[in-house]
């Protein structure tokens, strides 16, 4: 199906697109062929024009074949392409630079009169440089151009995915701390005061002597204690789920971290394990230290690599995130830092420690770690 808001030139097939400029480079070497008959010239043009297929995957070896054709004959529309296609792929500016000084040169030569070329005529030879160089690093410019205006389009992207997921993040605590307010307020509140009213009622039906108070006073009695365990369990619930699952935070466990790793958007690797038996706050803790380390990898450092490494030793447990260095700069953002203040307070109630830090190789390092027994 075709996209309706993409540009026109964008829904073209790349393969029509590739046979366009083999045919038109073919148009182009074909008028400087005219008057050329000699078969090593004539093989030199072809395999230029045919490599225009493989300009995408194999940038620099297509340009290399434009050379020989530039050197026989007066041509620009296949060189021109392959320094255009090389420039869009490549992040090598010295080779950008050198395979346009290298088309310069190669292109200011000419065969039938090379003897002539650096004797008689150094004025014209000199002109026909700058004219040529000029045609090979404009190009070349434009490739970097057209590279950076799609990394910018990348990073505005990934910027509004990772808007978004805090967005999201930001709607879930809100949640849990409301949830978590509640549920304090039920279980000091409302969970005392029904059972006062127990008590009470229990010493009624102890100190009554007429049998339907008695009885009255056993309902009332009964009705409380099963009001209790409602409580209890509302409590429960509300104290371990910040709300509804969604895709970006189901409610965590150990369980869940495969899937939080491989739905991360980064080339991510999970390695280690934890003890089995750590509690459910530990889990969430473990949970959201992985999410939230992943979620500032994609937004402070595109293209980088991340690991997570789970370990445990008699006396501790922990996580440790670790990420490469960014292969893409990255967009300046506002950030209050909420986030690692939340995990610090999480590892607080985990009498644990969180850390952070850059590491040598430029990458960046986030470290939790509590006792086995915390809780």
């Amino acid at each position: 199906m075709v996209s309706v808001g993409k540009p026109l030139w964008r829904r073209v097939p790349p393969w029509a697109v590739d046979t366009c400029l083999v045919a038109f480079a073919a148009l182009d070497a074909w008028i400087s062929l005219l008057d050329e008959e000699h078969p090593l010239v004539l093989a030199c043009a072809a395999l230029g024009c045919a490599g225009l297929f493989l300009r995408r995957r194999f940038p620099l070896a297509v340009f290399l074949l434009t050379l020989p054709m530039t050197f026989y004959l007066d041509v620009a529309f296949a060189p021109i392409t392959a320094l255009y296609t090389l420039a869009t792929h490549s992040r090598n500016r010295p080779l950008l630079a050198g395979c346009a000084l290298l088309h310069a040169v190669v292109g200011s030569l000419d065969p039938s009169s090379l003897s002539d070329t650096f004797s008689d005529n150094h004025a014209w030879t000199l002109v026909q440089a700058v004219y040529t160089l000029a045609t090979a690093f404009a190009p070349v410019l434009f490739g970097q151009l057209v590279q950076a205006r799609h990394d910018m389009a990348q990073q505005l992207m990934e910027v509004e995915e990772a808007r978004e997921h805090e967005r999201a993040l930001y709607a879930q605590t809100v949640l849990a701390r409301e949830r978590a307010q509640l549920a304090r307020e039920m279980h000091d509140v409302v969970s005392h005061q029904v059972s006062l009213i127990a008590v009470r009622a229990g010493a009624l039906q102890v100190a009554a002597k007429d049998t339907d108070t008695r009885e009255a006073a056993r309902t009332i009695r009964s009705l409380s204690a099963n009001t209790l365990d409602e409580l209890r369990h509302m409590v429960n619930l509300l104290r371990a789920s910040g709300g509804r699952t969604t895709e970006l935070t189901p409610q965590p466990t150990l369980a869940d971290l495969h899937h939080l790793v491989t739905t991360s958007g980064i080339e991510t690797t999970l390695t280690g394990d934890l003890p089995p038996d750590i509690s459910t706050t530990a889990q969430r803790t473990i949970y959201r230290t992985v999410q939230e380390a992943l979620t500032n990898v994609r937004k402070h450092a595109p293209g980088a690599r991340a690991e997570v490494r789970l370990w445990h030793d008699a006396a501790r447990f922990g996580v440790t995130v670790t990420n490469t260095a960014p292969t893409r700069p990255s967009v300046a953002l506002p950030s209050s830092r909420q986030g690692l203040i939340g995990l610090r307070e999480r590892a607080d109630l985990l009498d644990g420690t969180f850390t952070t830090g850059p590491t040598p190789q430029g990458g960046f390092q986030v470290e939790l770690q509590a006792p086995v027994r915390a809780d």
